[in-house]
């Protein structure tokens, strides 16, 4: 219990941190976190009240900064909600899938997937990403081996399991009506009526941006709205597993970064936590928030392993220059350098694994070099989009 207790604890500390440094659109999201894991109506309605202080533009920050520090000082007193225990959701076992009518088949795949955990799926368009998805989701029959969901006793394909395992394709299904009507039925679906219903439907829209266009059309929103509309309406079913497919297709670079940070937060929810398992060809982004990554590549499993894991024997760098090739390879070569390949604009260098990034923008730093843009992609899926 202390340590749940701490954990709790631990985040309005964040909260507060946030706010006290002006990071203040990140402390009002992850404030919002807390008050979805206390259930409390009577706060539903505080982060409302203070949702039309935070978006109203003649307000003063200061004043924004004031009031959610008193509301997180509310937050702070209000009993600790109650911990769920991480469990395994799903387990897949050398699952496959072959086309009888296509030239394409999805090699075996294993791997787990537990609460607060995020999977990514990563590669080129056609290799497979959206094939396994779909047979998770219970859209395709698997040709071989094995996934068992621990989060259900309901059998395979059935309407009860899939209330709880949550799939939103790429290209979302046409809408009627006005945003509020839409998450007040879904809500509705799931015997969450009254006032409980009005209020949880505002508050998971102020969570994911929304909170200006609560009261447009559906058809008013943009594409890239559109899907962080979907996520409110599914997230409000509180699936044991949210399954994506390219979440990040119609949003922009900004955007993309702060879905993913919503997802990984709400995910990792003290009282109602739940897996995501996300398709992309946003490699870095992708590769921020998961906690493991599985490439693909013409349906074969390229690369599986847990974001941390480095290759056994290299340092791998990408660097942008406005150099040369050569005075590019004078200035590293005292490092041990391997080799330098020209990839589609940046330059990829190979060291021992002895030598870190410290090391390569130390000897950097006292050079002359020109630099544009520099990664270590020693653990990221990066390395295998190099010709």
């Amino acid at each position: 219990m202390e340590k749940h207790m701490n954990v709790y604890k631990e985040q309005i500390i964040e909260v507060e941190s946030h706010i006290n440094q002006n990071d203040l659109n990140l402390g009002y999201r992850r404030m919002i976190d807390l008050v979805l894991d206390m259930g409390d109506i009577k706060f539903f309605q505080k982060i409302i009240e203070y949702s039309n202080i935070y978006y109203k533009d003649s307000m003063p920050e200061d004043i924004k900064k004031i009031k959610a520090l008193e509301l997180l000082n509310e937050i702070d007193s209000a009993p600790i909600p109650k911990f769920k225990e991480d469990e395994v959701l799903i387990s897949t076992q050398d699952v496959e899938k072959a086309y009888s009518n296509r030239n394409f088949k999805l090699h075996p795949i294993t791997f787990d997937l537990k609460t607060r955990e995020v999977v990514g799926l990563v590669g080129e368009n056609g290799n497979g990403k959206t094939t396994l998805l779909r047979l998770i989701g219970g859209e395709l029959k698997e040709s071989a081996g094995k996934i068992n969901y621990h989060f259900s006793t309901a059998k395979s394909y059935s309407y009860d399991l899939k209330s709880q395992l949550v799939f939103v394709p790429q290209r979302i299904e046409k809408l009627y009506g006005n945003l509020m009507d839409n998450l007040q039925f879904t809500l509705s679906s799931y015997n969450i009526k009254g006032e409980e219903n009005f209020l949880l439907a505002q508050v998971m829209l102020a969570r994911l941006g929304l909170w200006q266009y609560r009261k447009l059309e559906w058809s008013q929103l943009s594409s890239g709205y559109k899907m962080r509309f979907e996520l409110v309406r599914n997230l409000l079913r509180r699936p044991k597993v949210l399954l994506l497919d390219e979440p990040l297709a119609n949003l922009d670079i900004m955007a993309q970064q702060v879905i993913l940070e919503d997802l990984k937060f709400l995910s990792q929810s003290i009282s109602n936590p739940f897996g995501v398992i996300l398709s992309s060809q946003q490699l870095y982004e992708v590769e921020k928030v998961s906690t493991e990554i599985i490439f693909l590549e013409h349906g074969k499993l390229r690369y599986q392993t847990d974001k941390e894991k480095k290759d056994e024997n290299v340092t791998i760098i990408e660097i942008d220059v406005n150099n040369s090739k050569k005075e590019l390879i004078s200035i590293l070569e005292s490092l041990e350098l391997i080799d330098v390949k020209f990839n589609g604009g940046s330059y990829i260098a190979y060291f021992p694994i002895k030598i870190s990034m410290k090391n390569v923008l130390k000897i950097i730093g006292e050079s002359d070099l020109e630099i544009k843009y520099i990664r270590d992609i020693s653990s990221s899926s990066r390395r295998f989009f190099i010709n």
